[in-house]
């Protein structure tokens, strides 16, 4: 489900550029800062934990509930494989391996705009990513795939679905994961991508507020630009009141 709900303002052309300037300055502060986290939490994330010998590895070594986490991979990947994909059903173990690297993904949406000169702008968020296993095949090709713009590969989409979904079901199943990334003032949630099928998808986002300006003025940017693509802005006045997760917490062991 796309983030559709989102806070307008108006601006003006001098405001939109010192804006744009400063939200890719921003963004760019935030992407190496999250990179830079997962680096360092790699090691926490190792898929065999989750899956044991359903995946390929040269350890052989048993893991507790592994047969139910692959159970619940099989039921999600079944549920979203053949419409829009049209791959089999039942996945082959073992698993092709997983690569034990994170790799985060912009967040877009389609923003519809009605109107005289109706159109679908692809909105970016500065402040939101989607995490997951490192693939040869992103959600960007995924998309490309399904458009018919690139040839259908199926192992390849196989493994892209597997690598989204393990990484969901590896936060359910070890919750303190999730609490770390809070802790570092992230929002972790799952969400699922309709046009792909509702594949889930793990969503970081940083504690900074966005806005878009009226649909009138995102559509007068991509007429000039010729590009049907648009970021969201970072609101300047919510980087001054930045919520802190830990304060509100310690405030709240004392009511």
């Amino acid at each position: 489900m796309y983030q559709i709900h989102i806070k307008r303002k108006d601006l003006d052309n001098q405001e939109f550029l010192k804006l744009r300037q400063a939200t890719e300055k921003i963004s760019n502060v935030l992407t190496k800062r999250l990179k830079t986290h997962l680096d360092i939490l790699k090691p926490l994330f190792l898929p065999r934990k989750l899956l044991g010998t359903y995946i390929k590895s040269a350890f052989r070594d048993e893991v507790a509930g592994s047969d139910k986490s692959f159970a619940t991979l099989q039921e999600r990947y079944a549920a979203i494989c053949e419409k829009p994909f049209k791959l089999p059903k039942k996945l082959k173990v073992p698993l092709a391996p997983i690569a034990n690297q994170l790799e985060v993904t912009s967040y877009q949406y389609p923003l519809a705009i009605d109107g005289s000169d109706s159109k679908t702008i692809q909105i970016t968020s500065p402040t939101k990513w989607i995490l997951s296993y490192r693939s040869d095949c992103p959600i960007s090709r995924l998309k490309a795939i399904l458009a018919g713009h690139e040839p259908v590969q199926t192992e390849d989409m196989v493994r892209s679905l597997v690598d989204h979904l393990v990484l969901v079901i590896f936060l359910e199943k070890f919750p303190y994961l999730k609490q770390i990334l809070e802790d570092l003032r992230y929002s972790v949630d799952v969400e699922e991508i309709d046009e792909l099928g509702g594949l889930q998808v793990v969503v970081v986002r940083a504690p900074l507020e966005t806005f878009l300006p009226p649909d009138d003025f995102i559509l007068q940017i991509t007429q000039l630009s010729g590009v049907p693509a648009f970021q969201e802005i970072v609101d300047l006045e919510a980087l001054e009141n930045m919520p802190d997760p830990l304060k509100e917490s310690l405030l709240r062991s004392i009511e």
